[in-house]
């Protein structure tokens, strides 16, 4: 799903700022737990098929509160 979000950003003349573009959907429309799991799964470069732009955007997704 992020590869998708991705080339629809990457594709959209409007898209000037792709990797933030990329990054600013995933936080607002993605549950905190596919947000870590898609960090965990980059971080892991467990993962082949990873586009781009979900990558350079890795580090602008944010990651939920780990409450002790």
């Amino acid at each position: 799903m992020a590869n998708q979000i991705a080339m629809f950003c990457q594709t959209n003349p409007n898209g000037a700022r792709h990797t933030a573009d990329v990054a600013d959907h995933i936080n607002k429309y993605w549950d905190p737990r596919m947000r870590r799991q898609l960090v965990d799964v980059v971080a892991a470069d467990a993962a082949d098929d990873i586009h781009p732009l979900v990558r350079a955007a890795i580090s602008a997704i944010r990651l939920p509160v780990e409450l002790s």
